[in-house]
């Protein structure tokens, strides 16, 4: 696909996802081939970039992405500049990755959602959102949204706290309770039952089974998946594409190489690529979400 100047008009910022058609599957140094085997096309695709005559190569991804990005082009003399584009916010050495403020806006809405069912039918609602490896958005769209309880990969939690939690809240009147999940965030202490109570279909569903089991109360889940990703893009995370792509242009007009351009300190700046590829950037535990989420109540389900 061409990028020519009629394609990049001021419309393609209200777009979510990608035009481009492109997919971090299919990794070209152990490609799946048709009869199931995997082959190392690199060299193909190493090639094919040069037929292309480009001048440098802007990747827009998350750790896994730029890695392979930056090894598929360590022996090619083409500049590779990296951009970090995850709803999961992991990639180190940003404070935020383009795609993120729009996951977690969606969630919060679907928190405010809820609220209205959950009260008006007396249940315990169960969200699951995106976060593969850390709980970003778990705990920003629990903030935010208003939740009871939050749990993520970051903090060891226990079935029990959660349910004496939701306990104290019905004790004090109240008929409902909120609950994000990160789909990562794994499962309490407490074995999960065998067969049909096996955490299979997500750990959203298990969780919702389990506390209405042990609270008496319905509990429902709601798992939002690829909802998070497609939606229009919110205000910030279309000023923070525009510019990183616009310091990722002037870094390849300067002859530099090998760096991703990143958010920090209200500031555009850029960082080798070796401080960031392997350096999976999660939530800290004594951070100040993680602070403001204990400060409102909200419980994590640990002993804190």
């Amino acid at each position: 696909m061409t990028l020519d100047p009629e394609r990049l008009g001021p419309a393609i910022a209200r777009q979510g996802g990608t035009f481009l058609g492109s997919t971090n599957r299919g990794d070209p140094f152990a490609f799946p081939m048709p009869d199931g085997s995997r082959k190392d096309r690199s060299g193909e695709m190493v090639e094919g970039l040069k037929e292309l005559g480009l001048d440098g190569l802007i990747g827009v991804g998350g750790d896994g992405s730029l890695a392979i990005l930056r090894r598929l082009l360590a022996s090619s003399d083409i500049p590779f500049i990296g951009i970090p584009k995850t709803i999961d916010n992991d990639v180190g050495h940003t404070e935020r990755a383009v795609g993120y403020s729009t996951a977690v806006a969606i969630a919060t809405e679907a928190l405010d959602r809820l609220q209205p069912t959950g009260t008006s039918h007396e249940r315990t609602m169960v969200l699951e959102v995106m976060g593969r490896d850390a709980g970003h958005i778990a705990i920003a769209a629990a903030i935010a949204g208003g939740a009871d309880v939050v749990l993520i990969p970051e903090v060891r939690w226990h079935l029990d706290r959660v349910v004496d939690h939701i306990a104290g809240l019905r004790a004090v009147g109240r008929t409902s309770a909120l609950v994000v999940v990160a789909e990562a965030a794994g499962h309490s202490d407490e074995s999960p039952d065998a067969g049909s109570e096996a955490p299979d279909h997500g750990i959203g569903e298990w969780l919702a089974r389990r506390l209405a089991r042990a609270t008496g109360a319905e509990a429902r889940a709601t798992v939002l998946g690829h909802v998070q990703r497609g939606a229009m893009p919110t205000a910030e995370d279309r000023l923070l594409a525009a510019g990183l792509g616009v310091r990722a242009v002037d870094l390849l007009a300067d002859g530099k190489a090998d760096r991703m351009v990143s958010w920090w300190n209200r500031q555009v700046i850029d960082v080798p690529l070796d401080k960031v590829v392997g350096k999976s950037r999660t939530v800290d535990p004594q951070g100040a979400l993680v602070r403001t989420a204990r400060g409102l109540g909200i419980c994590l389900g640990d002993a804190a």
